[in-house]
Order: structure tokens, then C-alpha cells, then sequence
């Protein structure tokens, strides 16, 4: 059986070569007894590659039985492994078969085995080692035929590094290591996976069929996909069921999808924390403002040196001047919020005639303190919507919240 004949039986979609390269390990390693530590993030389909260990091995027509080993709390799990005898422990009425007893002969899939304790981790290397097992309560020494076939979505090296995890059972699990990709390492096969589960509830929940624009297929593949296929499923689950424009845009597609920090997606400014990102913004207008300042300077001083110092043409930029002497403190108190350019004056090497605004001849010199900006600008906004702050926080492009915490930082 090859891998895409091992993807049909297992309803496996995607043709990543990370995906590949996994299936294909499964296969070699299937007809073997040897344990498998199957490592990957939650969501990413462990599980499916245990059944497609036992299901081409040699203990096919034997039991299988998954455990979740995080979900049996740590004072039972021994007794759920390895059974008990009656009155071994409170509550304990009758004996009891543990897992490796029921499945004796078949394959026993160890779900976050990561979490298991440390005391029972000893028991579980003692079964790997020689088959050997003594349930909860007994002197008795039993015998088993399992194969194990563990997973964790951890990083049990590290687990061993702490101290959480022994490590001669790490070895002695991961005699082959098998990693499973998480979905954004495989983001060619999200379209392909979202296509099928939507075509899948449509025709379960009997509703209209759902498309994606160029846009909305491009959301899929920016996000991170933090819970994997699992919640790829849901959302696309969640779609069938609940969107009513069946023609899909990324704008309807992130409804769905939750916002996530540092994300490259083209999220919704509503939608996400303005908090987080009201520095930035102020910072990038500082930015713009500065250098739009600096490009108009340019081009004036260009005009003026082209001209051999002649400020003839300087009338003929008027909405320049302005700008770059709009809201300029001078001293004495006084402030300019437009300048005239029938009032400006440029002195010339030779001449007596002196630069000046309004009255005074004096040279300012704008400060290029992001704090000053920043302050400036939060100041221009009030001005504007003469005090009212909700405006002045639309203006700036930041919440209300934001602007109170920057008047108060900047004492304004």
C-alpha cells in the first residue's frame, strides 16, 4: 500500500511533502513491533497516524484502545493501565482489568504521554521492556503482548531536561520519532482541507454550498492556524451553519476567525485590541508627518537655489509656506497658526532686507522628538474638535482609552 493509497483509506487530505514524509514513516515502521513516539501540536491528527500504524501491522484483527493519559487523574491512572485487585485501594470492590490486560495482543495508543507521573512511568517502562506489569494492589506478575504507540504535543526532550520526564523511557519510546506537521508548515493543503469539511456539512446540514474569493483563500493561509486542522474544522463547520452569504470574502471569513497577536492577516480594526497597536499608529504619523515636511522643504529651498536666490516665485507656493509655519510657537508667547506669504521676507547674501514672519526676524527650529510629535499631535486634534476627545481619538486613529492614558502621560 503506498501513501496515497494509505490517504484514501484514512480520509487523509493534502499532498505536502511534510505530510508525505510522515504517512510514509508510518507505513515503513507499521509492520514492525518497535514503540513510536508520534510528537505534534494539538489538533494536527496524531491520532489518525496510530490507527494507520496498527491497521497495516501484523495485530490488524487485534484490539486498539486510545488513552488519554492527561484526561485520568494522577490517582487512578495506575489502576486504569494496570488494573486492580478488589479492596487494593477505597472504592475498589471488585478486581479489576487495566488496559494492557484488555489488549493484549493489540496496540495501546498513549494519548499526551507527557503527562503521565513519573511513578507511572516506571511501571510503563518496566512493560515495554520485558512485558511484565503488576496490577494495583497484587504481588502477582502479569503478562502482556502490546505494542505502544504513544504521542505528545510536547517537547519531551525538555520534559526529560526538567526533570518531569525519565529519560530512559523517552529512548525506549522513541525508538522511531515521528512528527506530524502543524497545518501552517503545510499551507498548500488549507484550501484542500477547508474545501472538503465545508462540502462535508453543507451536505450534512443540508444547506447551500460555500465559495471563497481570491481574498478569502488568501486569509486562510496567512493565519497561524494555532489549534490546526482540528480548528480549521470547526470554523469551516461553524460557516455551514451560520454564514448567510454564501459567496465568501475575506471580510466574511474573519467573523470567524479569531485575531491573534503579531498576525499577518488584513484583520478588522474593530475587531481587534486597539490598545495594542495605538503606539504604532502614532509613531507611523509622526513618521509620515515629518517626512512630508521634509520633502515640501526640499522642494522649496530647491526652487529658491534654481533661481539664483530670487524669491520671486516663493508666492507662487503658497499652501507650502503654510504648511510648514502652521501652528509655529514663537517667542513672546505669540503662536502662528497660517503664515501669509505676502509677509514672508527671505534674506539674501547682499541685501538688507531680513527673513521674517508677521514681525520678528528669527529662525525657528522644529524639534524632531517623537514625544514632541506625539504631543503636538494629540494637541492638534483636541484643537480641532475643540476638545472633544472621542473626535480627537477618531482623528488620531487610536481608542479613547488610549488618548485619556497619553493626555495624562504627556500632562496635556
Amino acid at each position: 500500500m503506498d501513501v496515497q493509497d494509505i490517504k484514501n483509506r484514512f480520509g487523509i487530505i493534502g499532498n505536502s511533502p511534510l505530510l508525505n514524509r510522515a504517512i510514509d514513516i508510518a507505513r515503513q515502521v507499521a509492520p514492525t513491533d518497535i514503540s513510536v513516539l508520534i510528537t505534534g501540536e494539538s489538533g494536527s491528527g496524531k491520532e489518525v497516524f496510530s490507527h494507520i500504524i496498527h491497521s497495516l501491522s501484523a495485530r490488524k484483527h487485534g484490539p486498539f484502545i486510545a488513552v488519554n493519559c492527561g484526561a485520568i487523574p494522577e490517582g487512578t491512572i495506575d489502576s486504569e493501565l494496570f488494573g486492580h485487585e478488589k479492596g487494593s485501594f477505597t472504592g475498589a470492590h471488585d478486581a479489576r482489568k487495566g488496559y494492557f490486560e484488555v489488549v493484549d495482543g493489540g496496540t495501546i495508543f498513549l494519548d499526551e504521554v507527557a503527562e503521565l507521573p513519573l511513578g507511572t512511568q516506571a511501571r510503563l517502562l518496566r512493560v515495554l521492556e520485558t512485558g511484565e506489569y503488576i496490577r494495583v494492589g497484587s504481588s502477582k506478575v502479569q503478562k502482556t503482548n502490546v505494542r505502544v504507540v504513544a504521542a505528545t504535543n510536547k517537547d519531551v526532550f525538555d520534559a526529560v531536561s526538567a526533570g518531569k520526564f525519565r529519560e530512559d523511557l523517552y529512548y525506549r519510546l522513541n525508538t522511531v520519532p515521528l512528527k506530524i506537521p502543524a497545518l501552517r508548515e503545510r499551507k498548500e493543503d488549507i484550501n484542500l482541507l477547508f474545501r472538503k469539511f465545508i462540502a462535508d456539512f453543507t451536505d450534512k446540514y443540508r444547506s447551500p454550498s460555500v465559495q471563497l474569493d481570491q481574498s478569502a483563500q488568501q486569509v486562510l493561509m496567512n493565519y497561524s492556524w494555532p489549534g490546526n486542522v482540528r480548528q480549521l474544522k470547526n470554523i469551516a463547520e461553524q460557516i455551514a451553519v451560520l454564514e448567510k452569504d454564501r459567496n465568501l470574502s475575506a471580510e466574511h471569513l474573519l467573523n470567524y476567525i479569531p485575531a491573534e497577536a503579531g498576525s499577518t492577516l488584513p484583520m478588522r480594526v474593530q475587531n481587534q485590541s486597539k490598545e495594542d497597536f495605538s503606539e504604532r499608529d502614532i509613531l507611523y504619523k509622526v513618521l509620515f508627518d515629518m517626512k512630508k515636511d521634509m520633502t515640501d522643504l526640499k522642494k522649496l529651498v530647491a526652487e529658491i537655489i534654481q533661481n539664483g536666490g530670487n524669491t520671486a516665485n516663493i508666492q507662487a507656493n503658497p499652501n507650502i509656506i503654510n504648511q510648514l509655519y502652521r501652528d509655529i510657537e514663537i517667542p513672546g508667547g505669540n503662536t502662528i497658526t497660517q503664515a501669509d506669504p505676502h509677509q514672508i521676507i527671505i534674506h539674501q547674501p547682499g541685501s538688507d532686507k531680513s527673513f521674517s514672519m508677521m514681525d520678528e526676524a528669527e529662525e525657528v527650529e522644529e524639534s524632531l522628538s517623537l514625544v514632541d510629535k506625539e504631543s503636538d499631535l494629540i494637541k492638534k486634534a483636541l484643537k480641532k474638535h475643540k476638545g472633544k476627545r472621542k473626535l480627537a481619538a477618531q482623528e488620531l486613529g487610536i481608542s479613547e482609552r488610549t488618548l485619556y492614558r497619553k493626555i495624562k502621560e504627556l500632562e496635556l
